[in-house]
């Protein structure tokens, strides 16, 4: 008997700052809203938006949640990875819209460019290279 996984449905994220968490998924990541709905009995915002590649994002607003722990090997989720297929391309459009990257390092045990970048709220997000020799996303 095994647990019957399929994949990954979606990803939440807790923003700090909803309009610019939601500009930056939708203006600058490329999302779509699938639905965006006000709960008035927590004063939040639930966004769900579907980003290219059919990765499917909940973001959640909150008055004051507490802060991100922004230590590099912190206990949690430690990134989100976009597989790009020209990460020059993306970096460019990243710095076009004021989004600072690191510099494109090589993994070490794949051979394939990368670079990492964070969302409005901090958020680690990076961006994983892809070429026709990469092993196929699951």
């Amino acid at each position: 008997m095994s647990l019957g996984l399929k994949g990954i449905h979606h990803v939440a994220l807790i923003t700090a700052d909803y309009p610019a968490a939601r500009a930056f998924y939708l203006e600058i990541m490329g999302g779509e809203v699938i639905e965006e709905t006000y709960r008035e009995a927590r004063d939040s915002y639930k966004l769900d938006v579907r980003l290219p590649g059919n990765v499917q994002l909940e973001l959640f607003s909150f008055p004051s949640p507490p802060a991100r722990v922004d230590q590099p090997e912190a206990c949690g989720l430690r990134h989100l990875a976009f597989a790009v297929a020209d990460i020059e391309g993306a970096i460019a459009h990243l710095t076009h819209h004021g989004v600072a990257t690191e510099p494109v390092r090589i993994d070490e045990l794949t051979h394939q460019r990368f670079t990492f970048f964070k969302d409005p709220d901090g958020t680690p997000l990076e961006l994983y290279e892809v070429t026709a020799d990469t092993p196929p996303i699951l």
